[in-house]
């Protein structure tokens, strides 16, 4: 085990950080994206420093095999831009770089200062930018070419430990950023960290911050939870801890007011999570199938839709109208959010055996009736985080 110094404010040395050599966090190199390490020594020949960080080292420790490598430098982004063709910089407040290789894409950013606090937009060093870390967990540095990790937070520890310990102080870390409340729920149940009985009275107590968060943010967060394998586990908790009435809304009212109807949505989540297991090149639709089933079953009396023969494309439209209502504020792609309606409707029977004239008789059903803008599910209030409002028929 190595030390990292640095200097205090009166120029004396200071140890900074631990480093662990590669005979002591056993990371297989094999498991480094290839393409991760090409971005990392083009960086290196250059004359910038530059490590992979995040999720992927702590995933790396435990022996799983990383989704992501994200890699952090100190390079600029016009910089890094300038370095790879295959890049474009994304973000206006926040620039960093998505360098592309083939289907892969690797966020690339540059080392921010903690002047501003952790959403702050100020370049800075290693040193600072651990400070701006979500999680201990998340808060480690790994150089693959020396293949050496670097932790300053005791990350390391932590991840032996099985504990969730934020870097950022209790009283700053969802102030600055709500969505961390969803993803240490995330992170608790995907690494088996356990949450402190603080941290998730600090949840809960904040919960109410949700609700100045952009649909397209709480989007990609209920995206990553449908395409990880562990949604079942994870609504439980964010039920427990007052979140999930802000990712969907519409669905805690109905668990808040249903025990049926939240046993049966449980059971279609952990089916969900089976799929993904099972299959994991399945379309975005099918997965949407697991959350829109029970609701969908009890709009109507399906039997007797089908015995008096109502219009199939008729049902298709006010099923697919009252869906996307059901799941805001995410937002999915209509065309699985159309592929995943019937499927529920052909599951319960019904048809629809042209889907251009359903989305064409579903159009025309919008512009007679209120706009869906209108029809949107129960916003979240402030206080009565229990019992959210019902949605508006």
């Amino acid at each position: 085990m190595l030390i990292r110094y640095g200097t205090n404010k009166n120029g004396k040395p200071v140890k900074k950080a631990v480093i662990y050599t590669k005979d002591e966090h056993n990371i297989p190199h094999e498991k480094i994206d290839r393409d991760a390490v090409f971005i990392i020594n083009r960086l290196h020949d250059a004359g910038f420093s530059a490590y992979i960080v995040g999720g992927a080292v702590r995933d790396l420790i435990v022996g799983n095999n990383p989704k992501d490598f994200d890699i952090v430098t100190d390079a600029t982004p016009g910089k890094i831009k300038r370095l790879f063709r295959n890049s474009r910089i994304i973000g206006r407040r926040f620039r960093l770089v998505h360098v592309v290789f083939g289907q892969k894409i690797f966020e690339v950013s540059t080392f921010r200062s903690n002047e501003e606090g952790s959403v702050g937009n100020e370049f800075g060093s290693m040193d600072e930018d651990v400070l701006r870390r979500d999680f201990t967990i998340n808060a480690l540095y790994y150089d693959p070419v020396q293949e050496q990790v670097i932790d300053y937070v005791n990350g390391v520890k932590d991840i032996k430990k099985h504990v969730l310990k934020p870097v950022i102080p209790l009283d700053r870390i969802f102030v600055e950023d709500p969505v961390r409340m969803i993803r240490a729920i995330k992170y608790s149940v995907t690494t088996e960290a356990k949450m402190s009985r603080t941290l998730r009275h600090k949840i809960r107590q904040s919960s109410d911050l949700l609700s100045t968060i952009s649909p397209s943010r709480l989007t990609e967060e209920l995206l990553k939870i449908i395409n990880g394998g562990h949604s079942a586990e994870i609504v439980h908790e964010a039920l427990e801890a007052e979140v999930f009435m802000y990712l969907q809304p519409a669905a805690s009212h109905i668990i808040y007011t249903n025990k049926k109807f939240e046993a049966d949505y449980m059971k279609s989540l952990s089916a969900l999570d089976e799929l993904v297991k099972t299959d994991k090149d399945a379309r975005q639709g099918k997965k949407l199938y697991y959350l829109i089933y029970d609701f969908t079953k009890g709009l109507t009396d399906w039997e007797s839709e089908i015995k008096n023969k109502t219009s199939s494309s008729e049902l298709y439209a006010k099923t697919w109208r009252e869906c996307r209502n059901f799941v805001l504020p995410m937002n999915p792609q209509r065309k699985e959010l159309e592929f995943a309606v019937r499927m529920v409707l052909k599951e319960l029977g019904v048809n629809v055996s042209s889907p251009k004239k359903a989305r064409k008789k579903a159009e025309g059903g919008e512009k007679t009736e209120k706009g869906d803008s209108d029809k949107k599910s129960p916003k979240p209030g402030s206080k009565a985080k229990k019992k959210p409002q019902e949605p508006q028929a």
